[in-house]
């Protein structure tokens, strides 16, 4: 259930029986070969799966975060840190105040972290908040260590079939560290392509067998923010 399907009588209607609320966070920032937002639609996806399963709202997503470091990549649209906060804090300020209660934030961005503001509210027992870095997961972790693979920006951890605007290179990249980002130097000439290194790719059978994965692990996440 998304925000665009539904009027505010279909979303009164659904506070009367569920206070949960999937909030997608990204980015709009390169990824080698593949859509530059690629940081929304993997949770986006993420999340249309799991609340089909779970009959949980979701909002619409937020299409912006802190991608400062890929600024010189054509397309990056960047968030400071206080204005990604401010933005993620008076969201959740607004939909306290029509009654969601039990938030889900799907973050699909490294660059992006839990709001101080977002943690307070939690704190103070306002809100049943539940941040979820889909990448970081036990699911990826374990399927990390099952396949021996590496997930990395723009590599074949990003690399679903939702994810590709054209061809996407075969083969491995040699891993770039940016420690070695010289004074000066920004992360484009380093990286070249965008990609940290990897495989670009592999078999689309095990991408999808991963997603399936981590559905599951969304919709377990979800059932426990339920108000019983």
């Amino acid at each position: 259930m998304r925000f665009e399907d539904l009027n505010w009588m279909d979303v009164e209607s659904y506070l009367r029986q569920d206070d949960r609320i999937i909030l997608i966070t990204g980015a709009t920032e390169q990824h080698g070969y593949l859509s530059l937002l690629s940081d929304i639609s993997t949770p986006t996806k993420l999340a249309l799966a799991a609340a089909e399963r779970e009959k949980v709202l979701i909002a619409p997503p937020l299409n912006f975060g802190v991608s400062s470091m890929f600024v010189t990549f054509p397309g990056t649209i960047s968030l400071s840190h206080d204005v990604y906060n401010l933005i993620l804090t008076e969201i959740i300020q607004g939909l306290l105040a029509h009654g969601f209660a039990g938030f889900f934030i799907l973050n699909g961005h490294g660059g992006n972290r839990l709001p101080p503001q977002v943690e307070d509210i939690r704190m103070d027992g306002q809100a049943r908040i539940l941040w979820h870095d889909w990448w970081k997961s036990p699911v990826l972790k374990a399927f990390e260590v099952e396949h021996g693979l590496r997930l990395d920006h723009a590599n074949w951890g990003d690399n679903f079939r939702f994810n590709r605007v054209g061809p996407v290179p075969e083969g491995v990249k040699p891993p770039v560290n940016l420690g070695y980002l010289e004074a000066g130097q920004s992360a484009r000439e380093l990286l070249g392509d965008g990609s940290y290194g990897g495989p670009y790719q592999i078999d689309d059978a095990l991408m999808d067998h991963l997603f399936g994965q981590l559905v599951d692990e969304i919709a377990s996440l979800l059932r426990t923010l339920k108000n019983h």
